[in-house]
Parts: structure tokens; sequence; C-alpha cells
């Protein structure tokens, strides 16, 4: 499965990286780059943030790879919204495709080429009870494995008299 997300309109709509966007760009993008890289490390989506390059005067294309997740630049006068549909008609012939972004027209777009749409609210809705379910697992998972949960009842208190 592959999950194809507009970089700019996710910053835009998530109000702390928006606001850390005010202060620096490259803080931002590094942000949501680290934070996808946790939800691909949890979930195994193949993962392709696209950030818009079309008003950088000379920009050529570029991509780069940080723990399984491809980052795309688009070239100067590409937008990343048609960046983002010719790649979805590559991809969906061959897989499920889910495409982030609120812009309401790349929806229809995508929508039209059969892939899956999410708001890019959804994302971070998506991605905090995916973080939270993941961290009560762990959590669970560490009582299990305690000395006390292998105890009765009776016998951690005994234990807790003789303490005394």
């Amino acid at each position: 499965m592959y999950m194809v997300i507009d970089g700019y309109n996710v910053i835009n709509n998530w109000e702390d990286l928006k606001l850390e966007a005010r202060n620096n760009l490259e803080d931002a993008r590094q942000k949501l780059i680290d934070i996808l890289q946790n939800f691909r490390g949890y979930t195994g989506f193949n993962i392709i943030l696209v950030f818009d390059a079309m008003y950088a005067k000379g920009k050529q294309q570029n991509k780069e790879y940080h723990n399984g997740v491809e980052v795309v630049y688009t070239k100067e006068g590409e937008s990343a919204d048609s960046y983002i549909e010719g790649l979805i008609k590559e991809i969906v012939k061959k897989d499920k495709v889910v495409v982030v972004t609120s812009d309401w027209i790349l929806q229809q777009v995508v929508l039209g080429q059969g892939a899956i749409r999410m708001s890019s609210r959804e994302l971070y809705e998506e991605l905090n009870n995916y973080l939270e379910d993941k961290k009560k697992f762990y959590t669970k998972d560490d009582k299990k494995d305690s000395i006390e949960s292998r105890l009765s009842e009776e016998i951690i208190e005994r234990l807790k008299k003789m303490a005394e």
C-alpha cells in the first residue's frame, strides 16, 4: 500500500507544523519527515512525501530517502498536485494508493483515478490514534513481563507484609 502526501498542504493544515513553518520552514519539513518515518515503521506503508518547488527558480527535481520515506521536491514550474496526479496513474495500476491532501480539486482528481483520498486532518487523527494504540500495546506488554504480573494477589500481599 502506498501513501502519497502533499507535504505543504499537510504543514499548512496541522497547527503545530504551521507554527513551526512560520519560524523555520526547513524545521517544519524535517518534523513532518520524522513523524512519517515513525508511522512507516509501524505500518510498513510505502510513503512518498511531495513538496512543491514550483516557484523555486532553477530548481531541478530532487528525491531523498529518509528511513523508507521517499521525499520528492518537484522541479521549477511543476506543482506538487501535477506531480502527484502523474504518480498516481502509475501506482494505482499495481497497488492501493491513499493520497493525503485537503486540496479539494486534487482529491477529486485522485478519486477519479481510483485512489483513496484522505484529508490532512484525517491523517493527523489517524497518526495520533495509531500512536496511542501502540503506546497502550507496549505499556500492556511491560506489565505482562513483570514479576508482579506472574504472582497471585495473595503472594503479593504476603511479600508486601514481609517488606514492612
